[in-house]
């Protein structure tokens, strides 16, 4: 078995949309959530998203090139293109073949959607744009990440909701632990706070409808009635440990473990037995050689939507993948301060555990005030909390079933 490493990181997100700024702000509590400013909310129960501020697509496309393109790749290809700077990867110095891209969306051109729809019904077929399927399907992420970089080895879109994120950088590090590829950028995308995305995800009574930016997307606090939206999308360099090492990447950490398991019970609703998301943690932590005795030293960011079957369910997940020692954790939600970003989400998380990692600092889950006896571990309510981590769990638990766990271990510093 090869080794695989993180060796570059990129991010488009409600809290800053380049990765130091991102992690201040996550560290330091910061809210991305406020009220919609894309449409007019008057007629809608939900008010409030955690929408990206400040993304200017110029700084990565020229204009003709950013029009052809949804929202969801452009902060793909943006978010790709921080991680390979950040890798110091010479695109046309490897071997194109074994360099792939595995990026997926939960919902895809969603934006180009809505509004190519509009163009149909208002003013016939002949007003919609040729570049209408391009820009929806979901998969055109991953490709553009492709054209862009010559990446010609294996391109796989994955879609599951939103485990979609944990699922591709999983799937990387398995194509690359067996020998197929050196160099994968994975990650997931999502610009689903459109008219159409808000009033569905209102009428299946999945959002938060407190309205108050400060208490509503609250993970494991009492009061929590269901998530915020969030957007963005986040990516990971995925390298070899040896091919890496060779060009000189640093390494922000090494992937340990990784699986993926299915509820088989529900469209939306998680399984209230919890047996299979625990045991995808537990598969995940037994990978990555997470004995009894390491739990102190393992940050987990949990999935912690803020909704009241998830956050109990996910607690009990973690209660019967380790026992008592589920208590020795220390976990967080930082989707307190993302929103929930739907299939960028564990993309995005995933680059929060190897910050964590890195810095040795436990992200807090922001506003959670009022105990739930049902979520009753050490969630690190309100302030990030400095420990020495050698460890770092990463899960995600998608409609349909979907859940997933990738593990990650800290280098040590003669290793990188």
């Amino acid at each position: 078995m090869r080794r695989v490493v993180v060796t570059g990181l990129g991010v488009v997100s409600p809290v800053g949309s380049k990765i130091d700024t991102f992690w201040s702000n996550l560290v330091n509590g910061k809210n991305g959530i406020d009220y919609i400013t894309y449409f007019d909310t008057t007629n809608y129960k939900v008010k409030i998203a955690a929408e990206v501020k400040g993304f200017n697509a110029s700084d990565y496309f020229e204009r003709s090139e950013a029009r052809k393109m949804d929202l969801f790749s452009q902060y793909a290809v943006a978010a790709a293109d921080q991680a390979v700077r950040d890798s110091g990867l010479e695109a046309d110095k490897v071997d194109g073949t074994r360099f792939g891209v595995y990026v997926g969306s939960g919902i895809g051109g969603i934006k180009t959607f809505y509004e190519e729809t509009l163009k149909l019904v208002q003013n016939g077929p002949r007003r919609v744009s040729p570049f209408f399927v391009p820009m929806m399907i979901s998969n055109m992420a991953s490709g553009l990440i492709a054209i862009r970089y010559g990446a010609k080895g294996p391109c796989l879109p994955v879609v599951t909701a939103c485990a979609t994120g944990t699922h591709a950088i999983g799937e990387a590090y398995r194509n690359i632990l067996h020998g197929y590829s050196d160099i994968i950028i994975a990650g997931g995308s999502e610009a689903a706070i459109t008219e159409l995305a808000i009033a569905g995800f209102i009428n299946c009574m999945a959002l938060s409808t407190t309205n108050d930016p400060n208490y509503s997307s609250i993970p494991f606090d009492l009061n929590r009635n269901g998530f915020v939206m969030g957007e963005g999308a986040g990516m990971l360099i995925l390298e070899e440990y040896e091919h890496a090492v060779k060009r000189g990447a640093k390494i922000y950490a090494e992937v340990k473990g990784y699986a993926n398991t299915c509820d088989a019970y529900h469209i939306t609703a998680p399984d209230p037995e919890t047996e299979m998301p625990a045991l995808a943690i537990k598969s995940a932590a037994e990978q990555c050689g997470i004995g009894r005795n390491d739990l102190s030293k393992v940050y987990v960011n949990a999935h912690g939507t803020g909704t009241p079957l998830n956050d109990k369910c996910e607690t009990m997940a973690f209660k019967k993948a380790f026992g008592e020692g589920a208590y020795e954790l220390g976990i967080s939600s930082t989707k307190s301060m993302t929103g929930h970003m739907l299939g960028a989400a564990g993309a995005v998380e995933a680059i929060v555990s190897v910050l964590a990692l890195r810095d040795g600092v436990i992200p807090p889950t922001i506003n959670l005030k009022a105990k739930d006896p049902d979520c009753d571990l050490d969630y690190t309510p309100n302030q990030s909390v400095r420990k020495g981590l050698k460890y770092a769990l990463s899960t995600s638990l998608g409609f349909g079933g979907h859940n997933a766990c990738i593990a990650f271990e800290r280098m040590e510093d003669d290793e990188h």
